[in-house]
Formats: structure tokens, sequence, C-alpha cells
């Protein structure tokens, strides 16, 4: 069997821990051959280290590890490798790769899974809610989404954040009231619930956003075949 290892950030809330381990048995559930497990470089376990070292314990020669990240932020271009370096230098023999992350590159299956999780009201704009970073070219892939989305919609679409930006919920409502919309429904740009999701959403449902919220995109088939597709179909890249 090929190993897999599904890598979160992890939250404190145990619904985000609980939403991974979902999305990890419809991945295997999609893919009877892969031997696929999770893990989180913080708050919630186990550690990659430590289901890295289990798949060597059981005789797997070479896993590929999945970042379940939305942009290639701090926790995809650092936290992760150092993870990967540190479970090397402590010994772990395993060819360890890795993929890129889900939203590089707004891909269809993403968007498909947007689309699905709106709930089925009448809508005029869309916000899609998202965590936030300090780093402007991931916070710029997220408005490439959200225009990638808006387009599929054929609505107005933009993106708000729960940290590291002025553009709050709130404040995107404001901007999509400004271009004539009326009725805003709220996308969310997580992979699992969380404190941050719901900050964005509440600033969003706030200010007059459509009530409810769409579900995070863990709860979405088409995020599995997502990661099946980003194991089979895109070039692995050898982690630092």
């Amino acid at each position: 069997m090929t190993a897999v290892l599904l890598v979160a950030h992890g939250s404190s809330d145990p619904r985000a821990a609980a939403a991974t381990r979902a999305l990890t048995r419809a991945v295997a559930a999609q893919r009877p051959g892969l031997d696929v497990r999770c893990a989180f470089l913080d708050h919630a376990g186990p550690r990659p280290g430590e289901q890295l070292a289990a798949f060597a314990a059981l005789g797997h020669r070479a896993a590929t590890v999945v970042p379940l990240l939305l942009t290639n932020a701090f926790h995809g271009r650092f936290d992760l490798p150092a993870v990967l370096r540190r479970a090397r230098a402590e010994g772990l023999d395993l060819d360890v790769s890795t993929t890129e992350v889900l939203g590089a590159g707004a891909p269809p299956l993403l968007l498909s899974a947007l689309r699905r999780l709106l709930p089925p009201v009448a809508y005029d704009g869309v916000v899609l809610a998202a965590a936030g970073t300090r780093d402007d070219l991931a916070r710029h892939t997220v408005d490439v989404a959200a225009a990638a989305l808006g387009a599929s919609l054929g609505v107005p679409c933009t993106a708000a954040y729960a940290s590291a930006s002025p553009v709050t919920g709130a404040a995107a409502v404001a901007a999509l009231r400004a271009r004539g919309c009326e009725r805003i429904a709220v996308s969310s740009y997580f992979l699992a619930p969380g404190k941050l999701h719901d900050l964005v959403a509440g600033s969003a449902l706030a200010a007059g956003a459509l009530a409810p919220v769409a579900a995070p995109l863990c709860a979405n088939l088409d995020v599995a075949r997502l990661v099946v597709a980003r194991i089979g179909a895109f070039g692995l890249t050898r982690a630092a």
C-alpha cells in the first residue's frame, strides 16, 4: 500500500480535528490502495513525525505528505519542512515527498466544493471567508480564489479575513453592498471549523450577510478527490 500523511495545522477547537479525521477517512475510501493517516502541526495529535515513524515501522519505504493548507504561507513553507527535517535528523528511515497545498492554483475541484457548500439561498454577492495571513503572496492567492469563485457563480465575490488584514467579514459585506449587492452569502475558505472561522463568519453575519454560513471544506467529497488528485496527478517535490 502507498503511505499518505495528511498534515493539518491543528486547532484547540476539537471540531477541527474531527473534520480532519473525517476527511482522512473519505480519502481512504476514494483509494482503497492508500494507507492514509493524518497528523497535526499544533494543538492536536498525533504529530507528523510520529505518524511517519509508524509508517516506517510497518515496513513502508516511502510516504507522500499532503499539506491540508489552502495557502502556501508560513505553515507550508517553514513549519512543515522543519518538522520533516527534524524527523530525518532523528533517524527517520523513510523517503518522504510533499505535494502542493490544496489551494494552489484555485483548482476546479476546490471551486466545485465551494459552490456545493453554499447554502441554497438566493444571493447576488458572496464573501469568501478565510483565516488570514501576513504573507502578501499567500493572501493574494485567496483573492484569486475569490475571483475564480465569483466568475463561476456569475456574481461578485470578495475575500474576507479573520486576522492579518483590515478586510474583515463586515468590510467585505460593505464592499459588496457598494457594488450594488443586496443579498450576500458567506462561503468558507476553511478546511475545518474553529475560532477563526467563527470570527470572520460572525463579522459578516453581523453586517447583514445571509445565514446560514457555508460549512468548511472538509464537509465536501470534492476535497477528498482533490487530495487524491494532489497525490496522483500533481508533481511531487522533495521535502526540504
